[in-house]
C-alpha cells in the first residue's frame, strides 16, 4: 500500500505530514520506520513526523513523533503546520479546534501565517542561574549576552544529558534579549541536535524574558530558520492566552511505499 505525505516547515522546523483517517498508518508505523523516514540522508528528512487523525468532538487529533522515532510532547511549530495541512486537505477552513498530547488547541490561519493557542503556564522555576518551565514540552532556558558565541550543540547536549535530565530529557534554549526582541537557539531532545527553530522553546523564551526583564507582549523571536511571534497575558495565576504565530509552509508532496 502507498502512503501519501506532505512536507511542511515552520521557521525551518520541518515535518512529514500524513493523513491517517482510518488508523492504517499508525498500525504500520513503529519507531524504526519513523526514524528512517525522518533521516536526512536515507529518508525524507525532517525534525518529526505528524499524523492527522479523526477525533470525536474536535476537528482532528495531532499525533507527533520526534525524529528519533518516539512519540513526544507538544510541538508548537508542528501544531501550526498541521493546521495549515488540515486546511490544505480540506478538513478545516480558517480555524481549527484540535487535540494534541498536552490537551486542546485552537489554530487560526491568517494569510501566510498560522497562530496557535498554547497551554497556560503557571510558573518558571529557578535552576541555578537558569530557568525551567513547561510550555507543552519541558524547557531549560539559559540567558546569554551573545548568542553567536554559544556552542549550541555542545552546551545543549551537556545540559540535556546531565544527571538531572538524562532520563526524561529536556529541550535547551539559549536566549539573547534586547528591548523588544529575542534571539533563540534550541537543542531539542528527540532530535538530539540543534533545530532551526522550536515553537514551544520560543514560548518558553518569551515567558522567561518577561519574568526576568519584564519584556512586554508581543515578543518577536529570531531563530536560525526565521521569525516567530509570541503573545501572552500575565495574570495572578501565571501566563495565559498564549499564542505562537509564524509561517507554516508546504514544501512538497510524495509517496511512501508501505512494506
Amino acid at each position: 500500500m502507498r502512503i501519501n505525505f506532505s512536507k511542511y516547515q515552520g521557521a525551518g522546523n520541518d515535518f512529514i505530514m500524513i493523513v491517517d483517517a482510518q488508523d492504517r498508518v499508525s498500525a504500520w508505523l513503529d519507531d524504526k520506520k519513523v526514524a528512517h523516514l525522518c533521516h536526512r540522508r536515507f529518508g525524507i528528512g525532517a525534525d518529526g513526523l505528524i499524523l492527522l487523525k479523526r477525533r470525536a468532538g474536535y476537528d482532528f487529533e495531532m499525533i507527533y513523533y520526534n525524529s528519533d522515532g518516539n512519540q513526544s510532547s507538544m510541538c508548537g511549530n508542528g501544531g501550526r503546520c498541521i493546521v495549515a495541512f488540515a486546511a490544505r486537505v480540506g478538513w478545516i477552513k480558517r480555524e481549527a479546534n484540535f487535540l494534541a498530547v498536552d490537551g486542546a488547541h485552537k489554530g487560526i490561519l491568517k494569510k501566510n501565517l498560522v497562530a496557535l493557542q498554547m497551554q497556560a503556564v503557571s510558573h518558571c522555576a529557578n535552576c541555578g542561574k537558569d530557568w525551567l518551565l513547561n510550555t507543552g514540552s519541558p524547557h531549560y532556558v539559559k540567558l546569554v549576552k551573545n548568542l553567536s558565541l554559544v556552542a549550541v550543540e555542545k552546551e545543549g547536549k551537556a545540559i540535556r544529558y546531565n544527571e538531572q535530565f538524562a532520563a526524561e530529557g529536556v529541550n535547551v534554549n539559549f536566549v539573547e534579549a534586547s528591548a523588544t526582541e529575542l534571539k533563540v537557539a534550541t537543542y531539542e531532545r528527540g532530535v538530539e541536535s540543534e533545530t532551526w527553530a522550536c515553537g514551544t522553546g520560543a514560548v518558553a523564551a518569551a515567558i522567561v524574558a518577561n519574568h526576568v526583564y519584564k519584556q512586554k507582549s508581543p515578543v518577536v523571536i529570531h531563530t536560525k530558520g526565521g521569525e516567530l511571534g509570541v503573545k501572552f497575558a500575565k495574570t495572578a495565576n501565571g501566563y495565559e492566552d498564549i499564542w505562537l504565530e509564524g509561517g507554516a509552509e508546504w514544501v512538497f508532496d510524495g509517496i511512501i511505499e508501505m512494506d
